[in-house]
Parts: C-alpha cells; structure tokens; sequence
C-alpha cells in the first residue's frame, strides 16, 4: 500500500472512531458510577418450614434499605449438595459476589447470619475480602458480625432470651436452649451466653450438639435444681434438623428422650431465633454497621 492510500484510510477511521462509546475508548480509566448492595450469608437448611426465618429477615433488611439490592448466599455446602440434588440451586458467597460483580456493584455489604464467629463465618471474611480491589472489581466489600461478636451482643441476645420465653412457662420450669456447637474457639460465646442468663433468670440454661456446654451438663444442672419440666428451644437461626430431630424428636438420642428418661417433661418449641424480631433486629443492627462505613 501506497503511503497516500494508508493515510486516506486512517482518515476514514476517524469518524469511525468518534462514534464510539467512551467507555470502549477510555475502558482502563473510567470511574464507574456507585452502585451498593446487600448480601446476605445463612448457613442453610434443607427444611421448607425454615423458609420463613429467611423471609423474616428479608423483609427487615429491605425495610431498613430501602432500594438496595439484597442477595443470597449459604455457607453449608453440605446442605448445597442436598438441595442440589432436589433440582434446586443455592449460591455460596463466592458465586454470589461473583454475580454482584458482573452486575457492576462497587460497594458490597456482606451480613452473616451465623449465631457466633465460628469456622463458617470465618471462612466467609477470608473468602468474600478477597473480591475487593480486583481489577474492574468490587471496590470495598465489608462483613457484618453474627449475632454474638461483642460482649454487648452477649449480654442483649440474653435480654432478648428471657423476653421471648413463652408466657406459659412457670417460674420453677427450665428452659433448655439447644446451640449448634463447635469445636472452633468461638464456642466458649455459649458459655458466656449462658452465664449471663444464669444472672438474668437461674432456671434458663444453653447446651449444644456439637460443642460445650453438652446435654449432660444440662442433665446435672436440671437435677439440681430440682426441675422436672422442660420448654426445649433452638437457640438457631432456623429450627432446622437439629431443632426437629436432635433437639424434639422421638428418636432415643434426642435430647426430649433422653431428658425424659431422667423424669423431665419436655415441651419442645419449635421457631428458630430468626423467626423473632428482637434477633434479626441485632442482624441487622450490625448490618447498618457495615453498610455505615460505605460513602
């Protein structure tokens, strides 16, 4: 090609050019416009009755934000694989914020909805920080605690306890909430939850399945206080599995059976903590925490 020729074609691009979108032109050092979101971290649960704690906490957070997005996620992905294979997928953290991304949010809001800062919530602040910053990423992505993180949240979330006990229960009859448990640090927040609502009300006590305190030191508090009935509560975001099986079942290792073997009438109440106001309030408490910082 001629000299002449390449410079004509060069001229003819110009136009070609200007008709351009600036953001295909300038696309490395444009400011993207800010768009804030919301998602939302539950363990999960494979019982439909649940569905209603997640509602609950839905139309609290979209109440308090009004016209922020909000998004799902779960961090079981035992209880993933399970309803997978009902032909129903649910989205972990990463493929949520994966999804944020592509729609172009710059400031994410991440609120657990754990009960204590265990290994689930822990993993989940290692993973979801990782998509701040990235290259035409999440700009800032902030996580709000679970419901037990402070002291102050301790000593609240046992305030709240002793509000929603059913207004049957008599004075000399116990109350026994069941915890999940770990075998993370963070297990010693059922310990210190239930110190402080040994001081609030000295017939209400915590255990936990997989953790500390376990049910026979429930048994042993229970004898010795003399009590023979029992209001069985899941001290859990939903009463899933655990609540229906572990905790009320007629199986001979649920804890109904085994403290009515030891002489103790037991009235199961089934409804998670996220079924309460008083809990998703403390969500989302923490929530407006994180959302705070953003500009």
């Amino acid at each position: 090609m001629k000299i002449q020729d390449f410079i004509k074609a060069m001229v003819l691009l110009i136009p070609i050019s200007l008709l351009m979108p600036t953001s295909l032109i300038y696309g490395h050092g444009e400011k993207r416009p800010m768009k804030k979101g919301i998602l939302l971290v539950a363990f999960g649960s494979t019982i439909p009755e649940a569905q209603v704690s997640f509602e609950n906490i839905e139309n609290s957070v979209r109440k308090t934000f009004p016209g922020v997005p909000v998004y799902w996620a779960y961090s079981s992905h035992i209880i993933i694989n399970k309803m997978a294979k009902e032909g129903k997928h649910l989205a972990t953290p990463e493929e949520a914020l994966a999804k944020m991304m592509r729609e172009d949010f710059t400031h994410v809001a991440v609120q657990s909805l754990h009960t204590i800062p265990g290994e689930e919530f822990h993993g989940l602040v290692e993973n979801v920080h990782k998509f701040a910053g990235m290259n035409k990423g999440i700009k800032r992505v902030l996580v709000g605690h679970p419901m037990l993180a402070t002291s102050g949240d301790v000593q609240k979330v046992a305030e709240t306890i002793v509000k929603i006990i059913p207004k049957e229960r008599k004075k000399k009859e116990a109350v026994v909430l069941m915890g999940h448990g770990t075998h993370h640090p963070a297990d010693v927040y059922y310990a210190a939850l239930n110190y402080h609502l040994q001081k609030l009300d000295p017939y209400v006590f915590v255990g936990t399945v997989e953790g500390w305190p376990e049910i026979d030191d429930v048994i042993e508090d229970l004898k010795k206080g003399g009590l023979k009935k029992a209001y069985l509560m899941p001290f859990m975001s939903v009463a899933g599995d655990h609540a229906r099986n572990d905790m009320a079942g007629s199986e001979e290792d649920s804890w109904k059976s085994i403290l009515e073997k030891e002489g103790i009438q037991c009235v199961p109440v089934l409804k998670g903590t996220a079924e309460y106001q008083e809990f998703v309030d403390i969500w989302v408490d923490h929530l407006k925490t994180a959302f705070s910082h953003f500009p």
